[in-house]
């Protein structure tokens, strides 16, 4: 009766346990890549978005302090360039396309753009397509130095000659003027803008105060 019930589990036609098939994974679904068309598309719905390769990003809202340093680089830099000539200071994250297919917008908190770039007939409606000559950031408590790495990266590559990464938490500030040209700035040094923004000074303690 034993044998009988040996030979009825392996006989033929019947797979062997170990010999089944294994279930296959299922192909991995197609992310789903935005344009920056569709981006400005989107209803108004109090969040702050930026695209990144066509993936949509999600920002968080900034903090008073978050604001207040934006304001007071904003008002410092806005009178400056005001006062010289020298160009336009935009800011509450104004849309860059900094490239297409994948389509990259980035959202500054203050950004800069020298006077003889800006068309005669002022700047486009939607997006500009054009990299600002001086980007500034402020960290915000939730964003990761990945995400801040990646922000700097496309700014650089798209043609941003200045970048101020601005840490409120340590009160310091990273400089960027190129991938392999950085320098950390504390309280006791001063925003220099160089050739980006001739003339242009700023003590960090008074950024700070």
């Amino acid at each position: 009766m034993a044998r009988a019930a040996v030979a009825e589990k392996i006989r033929p036609g019947r797979p062997i346990p170990s010999q089944r098939r294994q279930a296959r994974p299922l192909p991995a679904q197609p992310v789903r890549l935005w344009t920056a068309e569709e981006l400005l598309a989107l209803p108004n719905d109090g969040r702050r978005y930026e695209l990144v390769r066509g993936r949509l990003i999600t920002m968080t809202p900034a903090s008073a302090r978050h604001g207040k340093l934006a304001s007071r680089l904003d008002r410092a830099l806005g009178l400056f360039v005001e006062t010289h000539g020298l160009g336009e200071v935009y800011t509450a994250e104004p849309g860059f396309a900094l490239a297409s297919d994948p389509d990259t917008v980035r959202a500054p908190d203050v950004a800069f753009v020298r006077r003889e770039r800006i068309p005669p007939e002022g700047e486009p409606e939607g997006y500009w397509a054009i990299a600002p000559d001086l980007v500034i950031e402020i960290v915000s408590p939730s964003e990761s130095a990945a995400t801040i790495q990646g922000k700097v990266s496309d700014y650089l590559q798209a043609g941003t000659q200045l970048i101020w990464v601005v840490y409120p938490n340590n009160r310091t500030v990273m400089e960027f003027r190129s991938p392999d040209q950085a320098r950390l700035l504390t309280e006791e040094d001063t925003l220099d803008g160089g050739e980006v923004v001739p003339g242009f000074k700023l003590p960090l303690a008074r950024l700070f105060a």
